[in-house]
């Protein structure tokens, strides 16, 4: 089902192909091994179940159609005439680590903490970790992240965060728990696929970078502020920031529910942080994003609150899962109990990161207002002293998933672009010792590819 031009059921859930060469970090030499070398003696440390598949491709191109990815998880993620890479052979290991949810329904395992780990033959030394934005599965960013890492030589690592779809908020034992579980197992994901690159290409990864969008940048930031241990720098694509005392969705969602019970007016959501200019974009997301995004986290932090609605599930059929409660249209996070504050305080943040980070957030993003959001976060981490670890480019009529492009090319401009050149802008600096571009907003082009292309310096 469609529920907006470009945009499908999954994508409310929260391609043309070039071949690029791959890419070697500085000081690193390409390793070429011999195709799926030791395919046989790959074992995902941890994980309760596994199996490897020999591939001529690694990337969607080749994928689109097999067990080994999954389309409509990816969609409307990326616009439509976005050009990815592709060839790269290599050894694909899907599985799972040990869990007691059974959300994922992915190769009919019905079973949580699903894993996907690909390996390309031709190896530059790195790894990239990410887990999935939304409540997506692992293959969600393939398209977004893993064609184009591949594609230069890394490894690359997706968990699905250990609970997945609209009913994710039932996993845990107390508040708080579904999300506070994603943390742990992008943690568990990245040593696990640290010993799997060192079993494949006999050395350890001279590099290893975490990265996401959405709850994905979420998970980003975490990392780098509590296990900056693990790895060597960050991309956050416009991550959900929480905080115990707010912002967070919880203090900024509740308007959107009023608005579309016609309880708040437009200029109510604007002194919430929406963008002004993002006016055309609210219909879409009334349907689609706010009052399920609401009434889900609002579910896992502070089920007390309303425990008829959403209940056990978020809904049955697809008009109930996107239907808001109209207790939401109320909600106060600043005036619950001290539980609730507690359930967030799992899984703040702080901005005390402990390794280079680079930050994208487009300017009419209308389920994380930059304002609220990426705003605050650019300034917690000047608070806490780690500003020199950061650069933060906001992206000029950049929304929260660039599938809504192909609707509005006049209006919009995708962020995938300035991601990948902020990637690369961060491996630079990384390896190199070049700073990227001081923080700015990076100024939408009145020509040229908007789909393919973006400097991060004027």
């Amino acid at each position: 089902m469609r529920l907006f031009p470009g945009v499908s059921l999954f994508a409310a859930l929260l391609t043309g192909v070039t071949v690029l060469a791959p890419a070697s970090p500085a000081g690193a030499e390409e390793r070429t091994a011999a195709h799926c070398a030791r395919q046989d003696r790959l074992l995902v440390p941890g994980a309760e179940h596994q199996r490897s598949a020999c591939l001529d491709d690694l990337t969607t191109a080749g994928l689109a159609g097999t067990p080994y990815t999954d389309m409509a998880d990816q969609a409307g993620l990326a616009a439509g005439r976005t050009r990815n890479p592709s060839g790269v052979p290599g050894v694909q290991i899907d599985g799972y680590f040990p869990d007691d949810s059974r959300l994922n329904a992915t190769h009919g395992w019905a079973h949580d903490a699903q894993f996907v780990i690909r390996l390309p033959d031709r190896w530059n030394g790195g790894l990239v970790v990410t887990g999935a934005p939304g409540t997506r599965r692992q293959y969600a960013t393939d398209a977004l992240i893993s064609d184009q890492v591949l594609a230069k030589g890394f490894a690359y690592a997706a968990t699905d965060k250990g609970n997945t779809g609209p009913d994710f908020f039932t996993d845990g034992r107390g508040p708080g728990d579904a999300v506070a579980e994603w943390n742990r197992r992008v943690t568990e994901l990245t040593r696990a696929a640290k010993q799997t690159v060192r079993q494949r290409y006999g050395r350890a990864p001279e590099r290893t970078y975490m990265t996401g969008i959405s709850n994905g940048g979420y998970l980003t930031r975490w990392q780098l502020e509590n296990r900056p241990e693990l790895y060597d720098g960050g991309v956050d694509w416009e991550g959900v920031l929480w905080t115990v005392r707010g912002p967070n969705l919880l203090t900024s969602l509740p308007v959107t529910v009023a608005r579309s019970l016609g309880q708040a007016s437009d200029e109510d959501m604007v002194a919430a942080g929406f963008a002004p200019g993002s006016r055309f974009l609210w219909p879409y997301h009334e349907k689609a994003y706010w009052g399920l995004t609401q009434k889900v986290f609002r579910a896992e932090f502070d089920p007390s609150y309303d425990p008829a609605c959403p209940g056990s599930t978020a809904g049955g059929t697809v008009e109930q899962i996107f239907a808001p409660c109209a207790s939401d249209a109320s909600y106060d996070y600043t005036s619950r109990p001290a539980s609730v504050h507690r359930a967030v305080a799992k899984v703040a943040l702080t901005g005390r990161i402990g390794r280079p980070l680079v930050t994208l957030h487009g300017d009419l993003d209308t389920l994380l207002p930059v304002s609220t959001g990426s705003d605050v976060y650019a300034r917690m981490i000047d608070a806490r002293g780690r500003g020199g670890l950061h650069r933060y480019y906001t992206v000029q009529d950049g929304t929260h998933t660039d599938g809504l492009y192909d609707t509005y090319p006049d209006r919009l401009r995708p962020i995938l672009p300035c991601y990948r050149s902020a990637f690369d802008a961060l491996t630079r600096w990384v390896e190199e010792g070049t700073a990227p571009p001081a923080d700015r907003t990076l100024a939408r082009p009145a020509s040229g590819d908007l789909v393919n292309s973006c400097a991060l310096e004027e």
